[in-house]
């Protein structure tokens, strides 16, 4: 799958069915999000391949946020999920699974754990708008107060018409200041998000970026959380001089 593609509209090709087909795990999202791997799974059944579906995994309802990657504490249950799958499927080396974990959770997530645990403490309660659903676990996460409606925030995810109620209160919680800092998806740019960014803008109120999938798509998964933090703290810096 090209990494830069919108899962939720992301038509399948014959590469994917191939590796779909032929692995022997496939780790799919699930709450909806790429229904597309669901229907692949289904087309080559296998009784020997292991199907690791996140939001199964988490007990999520129909409708949840399924933007888990941006919730750290399912962070950790994926990837104590994933490690036992692996041992499961490869026991002769589960002692080399759980090995490179500690080492991820340890010195791999070191940065991006402090970085929340910094933010959380320094800037706890402040208020911040948002224009989608994926940062929601990060900002609650790191204690921040999202004035956005979440119905706006889901409205842009999931590319539906946002309300005139919403745009109205969005409009005058950055207009009327009550926001610090505006947090914007910049792979996501709609004519919604891109009139609040210009009025954050007029504002002076400032802004930081996050992005649905890897950027760059090199990064791994720590690189790119951090990167971001680290633009959100200055962000945060800035709109409140702490």
């Amino acid at each position: 799958m090209n990494p830069e593609a919108d899962p939720h509209s992301y038509q399948p090709n014959a590469q994917d069915a191939r590796l779909i087909a032929s692995a022997n795990m496939v780790l799919v999202n699930g709450v909806g999000y790429d229904e597309w791997a669901h229907q692949l799974i289904q087309g080559s059944p296998s009784a020997a391949r292991t199907v690791l579906d996140v939001g199964a995994l988490l007990r999520l309802p129909g409708g949840a946020n399924p933007h888990r990657w941006y919730f750290p504490r399912d962070v950790r249950a994926v990837v104590g999920a994933i490690l036992a799958d692996y041992q499961r499927i490869d026991p002769a080396d589960a002692d080399y699974f759980a090995g490179r974990v500690r080492t991820l959770l340890s010195s791999g997530f070191a940065r991006y754990d402090q970085l929340r645990s910094q933010i959380r403490a320094r800037f706890r309660g402040v208020p911040v708008g948002y224009s989608e659903s994926i940062f929601q676990g990060l900002g609650e996460d790191l204690g921040l107060r999202l004035l956005t409606p979440y119905s706006f925030a889901r409205a842009i995810s999931e590319g539906t018409d946002v309300t005139a109620a919403d745009k109205e209160a969005v409009d005058a919680q950055v207009s009327g200041h009550r926001i610090r800092v505006w947090v914007l998806n910049s792979q996501n740019v709609t004519p919604d998000v891109q009139r609040v960014d210009e009025l954050a803008r007029a504002a002076g109120i400032p802004a930081a970026t996050v992005t649905e999938t890897l950027s760059p798509a090199s990064d791994t998964f720590q690189q790119w959380q951090v990167a971001q933090l680290e633009g959100l703290e200055r962000a945060l810096h800035a709109g409140t001089g702490r």
